[in-house]
């Protein structure tokens, strides 16, 4: 049934596409001056337009004022760049940095600066856009020897000059074959690989200058547009920093961020000796039978993580310090449970008996919960727990004495007690999983000794290309709205709709304090975007074109494609990606 619905899927995109470039050429093969009629979004207005005007012209006739630079806009609910050009009638959305589509394209484009900019500083050189962390974009630069400070300057300095010559991106759109032999007399492999896996019959590719490179989005029409942006050396290579999406004007401080680098780092280092750099390094090696290798290679290699981490649990203990409360944080669909389960697992082998404790349990009544500035309850909040109970009990029972663990209805919004008591003995340790565990203000009564801290998230672990990497958030993304749509009955357009806000509280309430884990773990599995495939791409299927959220619906659906699929049943019953997906052997 799924094979059937994607076949009619793709004839009926087809078709369309044909129509599209039937009326395109009709249109370019007139001498009629045929006229369009454009609405704005922005300001409501009826804009009637030239057919063939691209998109920052319309932008000038629209009036539009942003309070930034515009540098992208939605057509019908797709993003494309200001270069884009239009021949039958459309609704716009103009969009400056603060929105992330927009700010995608501008660091897109961005980073094809830096390429063209150490390309003709460094010949020979290879640069590798590898990972966001400590507020920018972390970047290898393989020179042959170490980076200088010097090095760094001169990067910096021949960035600005291309920016000031003001040099546009030329967008060319060619068969694959044609891509393919570009890239292979530039020595390429990873951008030929994914292209040649993708089965692509068109694609395309960018020029600035003679420099020519392909990414997996729009870029802004000429390099004149980046006016903002900075690139220091960081530890060995090199820290794009970007504008803040909060205040465009100025860019974020860095964040001193050593342990999340060194989990990226260490998977980065798993992958080259794996040989999987890349997606297309990934797909080559499925299409020729070893999806199920990769797959018991990755999953081994975080057991053996979660194994060392409960070791280090009991040697603690071993040590005289004995750990009595585990508490695990991260962002949303990070698999914070599955890693809680697996955790406790590897503990029992170490003889230690976990105890599971829900911290949702601990929230105020709701008629005591703060509310947000829309008026909605702030279940992400901090103060939506009873910290003063949280403490008291926690301190009971680390004590030695036996406590009557709460109940939080959702439903009723009210706290109960059903019977649950727990004392906890020698040989037992609480097991908290929640967003709050590394905030300081959670557990400010309880010993340091007494607490390990983990923190968990999807940390991507492979890039597109070596010039296009993942973001780690469309990683959670796309396991939400997989979890949403299997166990919560919620759309795809629904979750997507929910997801700035929920990207806001982990900003307020998480990211800030993930530097005070003890250990990080990296829950990212190598395949896992080949396994979510086809059951992502159905549900993002539905998302109707005529709602906002459908720009990233589509946007996610042209990158899943480029990953060959994974079938449900290589993938283990205790893998974490059986939280979202079901089928797990776990218990939730």
């Amino acid at each position: 049934m799924l094979q059937s619905y994607k076949k009619m899927y793709f004839v009926c995109y087809y078709f369309n596409y044909l129509s599209y470039l039937y009326e395109i050429n009709a249109i370019k093969n007139t001498n009629i001056n045929v006229m369009i009629q454009i609405s704005c979004l922005n300001n409501g207005k009826m804009l009637e337009v030239p057919a063939g005007s691209d998109l920052q012209s319309i932008y000038t006739a629209s009036g539009v004022q942003l309070p930034y630079p515009v540098i992208s806009a939605r057509v019908n609910n797709v993003s494309e760049g200001l270069s884009f050009k239009l021949y039958n009638n459309k609704d716009i959305e103009f969009l400056d940095v603060r929105d992330p589509s927009a700010m995608r394209t501008y660091v897109r484009s961005l980073c094809f600066v830096l390429y063209k900019a150490v390309s003709e500083l460094f010949p020979n050189g290879e640069l590798f856009l590898k990972h966001p962390v400590s507020n920018g974009y972390y970047c290898s630069l393989y020179i042959d020897r170490a980076i200088t400070l010097e090095d760094v300057s001169a990067i910096k300095a021949k960035m600005k000059e291309i920016i000031v010559a003001d040099i546009p991106f030329k967008r060319v759109e060619c068969q694959a074959t044609e891509a393919i032999r570009i890239f292979k007399e530039k020595g390429r492999d990873d951008k030929v690989k994914l292209i040649e896996t993708s089965g692509k019959l068109y694609t395309n590719y960018y020029m600035l200058g003679d420099t020519i490179d392909s990414f997996y989005g729009n870029l802004v029409p000429s390099t004149g547009f980046l006016s903002l942006f900075d690139i220091v050396k960081y530890y060995d290579g090199l820290l794009l920093r970007i504008p803040s999406h909060v205040n465009p004007d100025k860019i974020d401080d860095i964040i001193k961020q050593e342990k999340m680098l060194d989990v990226f780092q260490e998977h980065l280092r798993w992958n080259h000796i794996l040989n999987m750099e890349t997606v297309g390094d990934l797909n080559e090696a499925c299409q020729h039978g070893f999806a199920t290798r990769i797959i018991n290679v990755a999953e081994a290699l975080q057991e053996k993580k979660i194994a060392k981490i409960a070791e280090q649990i009991y040697n603690r203990t071993a040590e005289g310090r004995p750990v009595k409360l585990v508490l695990i944080s991260g962002p949303s669909s990070s698999g914070k449970t599955t890693f809680s389960k697996r955790l406790s697992v590897q503990l029992l082998t170490n003889g230690i008996i976990p105890y599971a404790i829900s911290l949702d349990n601990y929230f105020l009544p709701r008629d005591k919960t703060p509310k947000d500035e829309k008026g909605d309850y702030d279940y992400e909040s901090i103060y939506a727990l009873d910290l003063q109970l949280f403490n008291e009990q926690m301190q009971a029972i680390l004590r030695g004495e036996e406590v009557e663990l709460p109940y939080y209805n959702f439903h009723t919004g009210l706290r109960e007690y059903r019977g649950e008591k727990l004392k906890l003995e020698d040989n037992m340790v609480l097991v908290m999983e929640g967003n709050h565990g590394l905030n300081p203000e959670l557990t400010p009564q309880i010993p340091d000794e007494s607490k390990f801290k983990i923190y968990v998230s999807a940390l991507t672990t492979i890039a597109l290309d070596r010039h296009n990497w993942i973001p780690t958030t469309d990683n959670r993304l796309v396991r939400r709205i997989v979890r949403d749509f299997n166990y919560r009955g919620y759309s795809a357009q629904q979750t997507i709709a929910r997801w700035q806000s929920v990207r806001a509280g982990e900003d307020k309430w998480i990211f800030p304090f993930q530097e005070n884990a003890d250990v990080m773990f990296n829950s990212a599995l190598l395949f896992e975007f080949a396994a979510f495939r086809s059951h992502v791409e159905p549900i993002l299927n539905m998302v109707p074109q005529n709602c906002r959220e459908y720009a990233e619906a589509y946007r996610l659906l042209k990158f899943m494609r480029y990953f060959y699929a994974i079938r449900d049943n290589e993938i283990p019953y205790t893998s974490l990606i059986r939280e979202f997906i079901g089928g797990s052997s776990f218990v939730y």
